[in-house]
Formats: C-alpha cells, structure tokens, sequence
C-alpha cells in the first residue's frame, strides 16, 4: 500500500510540475533537458564544433539540445539502456553501459576521434532501499568517470549526475585528481527533496 501511495504522490507531483509543463510546452522531450541548458549557461561545457558522449540518454533530453548547440560539424554519441527515438545529429547504442562489450562498442563507434565533452544522467532503476540504490547509483558514475578518462581530449570537460550519500566525497575527490576545477551544480530543474546534484569538472588534465 505504501508503494502505491509513494507512487500516487510522484504522479501528482509529476504532472504538477512546471518543468514537466514547460518542457511538453517547449517540445523538449524531458524536464532534464533544463538542467543541461542552466549548466551549460554556467559553465559552458559544451560547444560549436565539438564532440559530445551523452552515457544514460533516453528519452533525449540532453541529446536533443547538445546536438543543435555542437552544430553540423560536431558530433554527438549516446548511449542507454533504454530505446530512445532518432535525433538528427546524434549517433545512438543501446545497450547495458555496465557490460564491457557494449562499453567497447561506443568506444569503436568513435573510432579514432577524442571526445570534448562527456555528460551523464545515468541513474539506476530505483529499488527504494537507499542504500542498495546509492550503491548502484555509485557504480554507474564510477564507469562514466572511467570513460571519460579513456575518451577525453586535454582540458576536456565531464559532467554527471551524483546521488549524495555513501561514496559522494570519496567520488568528488577522485573526480578532482583528474580535472583542474571541479563544481557541483544544483540546477532549478532538480526536485528539492532529490538528493542529486551534478559535478561539473573542467580542464581534464589527461
């Protein structure tokens, strides 16, 4: 009962929610996709011209504002567990990040080419035992990280959606031996109550 009460209460929330509106009202196919548009008004991370790795995509939140903003001559790759319907522009696997196979794949769909930018809003199916989730939550943007690393050109920029909790600062400290400036954002578009935040890290020292 007190599953489907959690539930009922997220619905309304949901359908409630300005972002939710705004984003049906802007033809944005997720509220996420303000998130990245305020990091990226802070920040800017991504670029004209530049090559952006998008890992936890669908729906195409992020996709589908990275790809006008990198233009015709960048180029954009993205990944999800999840099906995500085409986008011009970007380039998309899907399939389990966590398994070496797919993650091998989207490091031979780009080849030769390094990467500007690696983004993340990777989250895992929430079981709703905390720690369990925080754990698994932990271990995907510890791949990402991984990635990032294997993928990013010097000075290159990653950013990824973190669950505070056990593991948090242990992460934000490893994040900042490989990148000269590390911030955490917490966009106007993520629910109060979530725990997430984004770590924006910049000048990948490579």
């Amino acid at each position: 009962m007190a599953k489907s009460k959690t539930s009922k209460k997220w619905m309304e929330e949901h359908v409630n929610d300005p972002y939710v509106k705004k984003a049906q009202a802007d033809g944005y196919r997720s509220r996420a996709s303000y998130k990245l548009i305020e990091i990226n008004e802070k920040d800017n991370i991504i670029r004209p011209n530049s090559t952006v790795m998008d890992l936890g995509s669908a729906p195409g939140g992020w996709s589908q504002i990275i790809a006008p903003m990198v233009g015709d001559n960048g180029r954009v790759i993205a990944s999800d567990i999840l099906p995500m319907d085409g986008i011009p522009g970007v380039s998309f696997l899907q399939g389990d990040f966590t398994e070496a196979v797919v993650y091998e794949e989207i490091l031979k769909m780009l080849g030769d080419e390094m990467v500007d930018t690696v983004v993340s809003d990777m989250a895992p199916n929430m079981s709703g035992v905390n720690t369990t989730d925080q754990y698994a939550s932990m271990y995907l943007v510890e791949l990402a990280l991984d990635m990032a690393r294997n993928v990013l050109k010097p000075n290159g920029a990653f950013c990824a959606k973190v669950f505070q909790g056990v593991g948090y600062e242990e992460y934000v400290k490893d994040v900042r031996s490989s990148f000269k400036q590390v911030i955490v954002r917490k966009p106007a578009a993520s629910r109060p109550r979530s725990r997430e935040v984004y770590l924006v890290a910049k000048g990948f020292k490579g």
